[in-house]
């Protein structure tokens, strides 16, 4: 898999990463998640799962590897597995978020699974936390679903921060969430601390249904930001698991091309100049096989304007979104 520039950063990624949200933890909202974990859930379970899927994705050729404090034991699976095959830092390149902090202690059927916090005491206490399991392989991390409400594009602090960890090499980033991705993006591209600019990164959700965010996204590329899009497949909806109207069209489509359906919507994301990476959220090896596919579905499937019609407004979606269940 071809390797490019994440913006204007020094970092090498390839076209399709790996982010570890399924993996790191037994549950997520991803639709048949509770199948692909399956009966056997403990942390050893789970970690040689996440090494299967590493071991898929490192073989295919994918170099870029996303992961969270609020992940579960993502960065401690991902720390296991690169010490067992000797990568050494800079053959991969790691990116890691901070401002979730993950509470369902391995239950599925917790009352809260992560919550937000987004203060400078955080901040340092899961750097320090990061640091610890992934030490010299971090090359990006990122302010977890920055919003508005949380106000950590106006805290001094936070933002002093992390120029200082960009100046020690560290790229530093953001992620989105929720109907309002393009404002809180655009105030992020104005955001500096001592005058200067704290963000060169930014991954959002971005996908077949919800494509709001794409014109500020382009806005970021031409800033010389780097761009990661997740949710590709929009926890799940977007693929033979789910027939609902709202994605008859990418049914159809694919059939038509002989391509899975997940693999056309990773295709069609790709497909935008703008993009450096998309994110596979596969649980199985099975699932990235069929994600990594999407690098050889053929254009006329992408550019058919029977996908054009599948767009929701940002409110729809993110609605839909929020009621997904944890399996």
């Amino acid at each position: 898999m071809e390797t490019r520039s994440l913006g204007h950063t020094s970092l090498l990624v390839t076209p399709l990463g790996l982010g570890l949200a399924a993996l790191g933890r037994p549950g997520y909202i991803t639709l048949g998640h509770d199948e692909d974990v399956g009966p056997v859930r403990d942390g050893a379970a789970l970690e040689a799962r996440s090494h299967e899927v590493l071991d898929a994705a490192w073989a295919a050729g994918v170099r870029y590897v996303d992961a969270a404090r609020s992940y579960g034991k993502a960065e401690d699976f991902l720390a296991s597995w690169l010490a067992a095959r000797r990568v050494t830092p800079g053959e991969l390149t790691v990116g890691s978020k901070w401002g979730y902090v993950y509470t369902a202690n391995w239950r599925v059927d917790a009352e809260k699974h992560e919550v937000k916090d987004h203060s400078a005491a955080n901040l340092r206490r899961q750097l320090a936390e990061t640091r610890a399991r992934i030490g010299a392989y971090l090359r990006l991390y990122q302010v977890h679903s920055a919003t508005f409400e949380s106000g950590v594009l106006e805290d001094a602090d936070v933002l002093g921060a992390l120029v200082r960890l960009r100046e020690e090499g560290v790229e530093v980033g953001l992620t989105l969430s929720g109907p309002r991705q393009a404002d809180v993006l655009r105030r992020a591209l104005e955001v500096r601390a001592d005058g200067r600019p704290v963000f060169g990164c930014v991954q959002a959700t971005f996908n077949l249904l919800e494509r709001s965010v794409g014109p500020a996204l382009a806005e970021a590329r031409a800033a010389g930001w780097g761009v990661l899009l997740k949710e590709g497949v929009a926890n799940g909806r977007l693929t033979g698991r789910n027939h609902a109207p709202e994605v008859e069209a990418l049914h159809t489509v694919a059939n038509a091309h002989g391509v899975s359906p997940d693999a056309l919507a990773l295709a069609w994301v790709l497909s935008h100049p703008w993009v450096d990476t998309a994110l596979s959220g596969a649980a199985t090896v099975a699932q990235l096989r069929s994600n990594l596919s999407a690098l050889t579905v053929p254009q006329d499937a992408v550019t058919d304007p029977r996908l054009l019609g599948m767009a929701q407004t940002p409110q729809a979606y993110w609605s839909v979104r929020a009621a997904l269940p944890w399996r």
